[in-house]
């Protein structure tokens, strides 16, 4: 998997975290992913296409959802509700927007975000190994799948 795919999107990640979001956050070390499922219940979701194929899905808990919908509202929200998942839907816009800037220019097109909430699958290629970065919020957790296959 070639990084110059995958690094815009930690860098993206980071800046949006720290920036927009304004909470410290922590990258844990990367690794092969044993299974092929979402690791948490809500998922923002980001196609790839042009001369590469996949998609980056960033996981997380509810409760944490909660938080930085809450964060980036600058309101309280008390449940993963309409304006939650605008919330990180918009979050995942920001990281795609982020990521593109840093992007090799080779065609490549990123798809707008889908936010998935409850028990769910992800489409992964099924040829690509999923490379996740576990990320970590305080006591909370999150994590950054990325499957991404060359074309051609």
């Amino acid at each position: 998997m070639d990084v110059n795919y995958i690094n815009p999107f930690i860098a993206a990640v980071k800046d949006v975290f720290t920036t927009m979001i304004d909470l410290p956050f922590r990258l844990n070390k990367p690794g092969l992913k044993a299974n092929r499922e979402p690791d948490h219940e809500i998922s923002g979701i980001i196609g790839l296409s042009g001369p590469v194929a996949g998609c980056v899905v960033i996981s997380l808990k509810e409760r944490l959802a909660i938080q930085l919908a809450s964060r980036l509202m600058q309101e309280r929200l008390e449940t993963f509700d309409e304006d939650a998942v605008d919330a990180i839907g918009e979050i995942a816009n920001m990281i795609v927007g982020n990521a593109k800037s840093c992007f090799p220019q080779d065609g490549c097109t990123i798809s707008v975000p889908s936010v998935v909430s409850g028990k769910h699958k992800v489409s992964f290629p099924s040829t690509a190994p999923i490379i996740t970065i576990p990320c970590e919020i305080g006591s909370d957790q999150f994590s950054i799948d990325v499957a991404i296959v060359k074309k051609g």
